[in-house]
């Protein structure tokens, strides 16, 4: 397991205007949807259990997942046993499917990868969000493919894929679906540098383990995690945006 960072300090600074506005106005919305369902009591991880069956170690919330079949970004919410859990009630996992990827990117050429374990449209994993037990975000990571059953693509191309990510229809939560397209907006220089880590970690294993399948080894789950702050990282970017002024 993959020790979580305490964060990943981004310099906005370096950022153009456009994107520090464009981090800003996802902020704004995480805000809006968390502002939203507080309002009665509820929050995004209660939204997304809502009538669905009592909440059971790795099933996935909703049944069948969230697919948008116009964008092809996709998700559901699930926990792993209590002792993996590591502080949080359960993570959102983020996926883009084929369909919805940049023109011209196909997966990577890994040999080691076996074939038959991937069923239906390739997609690929974009970025995990842990939750806390209060409904709130507290970190974000990356996997290894086996923990997904993702098609493996190299990290340019999920970095390409992070734009593309939305689920933009009403069910099965309005704004939960609007809640984790802006998080992974809100948090995009967070996640490309995650993403960076994870085909790092993933080359140093396999150095270290020539004899192993990386992508299908058991003891390489998680691939590089780092916490997150809302606010923080809200703050951060309309003080960088104050002093582009």
């Amino acid at each position: 397991m993959t020790r979580t960072r305490d964060r990943i300090d981004i310099d906005f600074a370096t950022l153009p205007r456009a994107g520090l506005e464009a981090v800003r106005d996802a902020g704004k919305d995480v805000l809006d949807c968390q502002r939203v369902l507080a309002r009665t009591g509820d929050n995004v991880v209660g939204e997304i259990l809502l009538g669905g069956p009592p909440f059971t170690e790795w099933i996935h919330y909703p049944q069948g997942d969230v697919s948008d079949p116009v964008t092809h970004g996709e998700y559901y919410y699930h926990a792993h046993a209590a002792a993996q859990r590591r502080g949080e009630h359960g993570h959102f996992h983020t996926f883009l499917r084929a369909a919805g990827m940049p023109q011209g990117v196909r997966p990577a050429p890994v040999p080691d990868l076996v074939r038959s374990d991937i069923r239906g449209e390739p997609m690929s994993h974009l970025i995990a969000i842990s939750m806390d037990e209060y409904g709130m975000p507290i970190r974000m990571f990356t996997a290894n493919r086996w923990v997904t059953g993702e098609v493996w693509y190299a990290g340019r191309d999920v970095k390409a894929m992070i734009d593309r990510f939305a689920v933009a229809q009403a069910r099965p939560s309005w704004p939960v679906n609007r809640w984790i397209g802006a998080m992974l907006r809100l948090f995009q220089p967070q996640i490309v540098a995650l993403i960076d880590e994870r085909d790092a970690a993933v080359e140093a294993w396999r150095a270290a383990h020539p004899d192993r399948n990386v992508l299908e080894d058991r003891e390489l789950e998680v691939t590089s995690a780092a916490a997150i702050d809302v606010e923080r990282q809200i703050a951060a970017v309309r003080a960088a945006l104050s002093r582009k002024r």
